[in-house]
């Protein structure tokens, strides 16, 4: 938890009030440190629509719980990520067993 403190006020001292995010330091912070991350939601938002939606008292500044928002939804798209991930190898490997048992049939004959 304390990393996520830290990144959010390297980057939150860069401009304006030193414990918010502008849109230009929200950019940066998920550019730099979020970019992995988003490949795993599934509708890509813009910086616009990001901001827009985390943005709750319309003051054009995001707060550390207002951030927190957007790092909440990335981190559970990732960990639904990660599942799908384990099922499709999973999947993979019952196909493999299969394929070989089947094989196995076939010398018999």
């Amino acid at each position: 938890m304390d990393v996520i403190i830290d990144v959010f006020h390297q980057y939150s001292r860069r401009e304006g009030d030193t414990d918010t995010l502008t849109k230009n330091e929200l950019k940066l912070l998920i550019e730099k440190q979020l970019v992995n991350y988003l490949k795993h939601v599934k509708n890509k938002a813009t910086i616009d629509e990001i901001m827009k939606d985390l943005d709750i008292n319309k003051d054009a500044q995001l707060s550390f719980c207002e951030v927190m928002l957007l790092i909440t939804r990335v981190t559970i798209a990732t960990h639904e990520h990660l599942h799908d991930v384990e099922d499709q190898q999973q999947q993979q490997q019952q196909q493999q067993q299969q394929q070989q048992q089947h094989h196995k049939h076939q010398h018999h004959h």
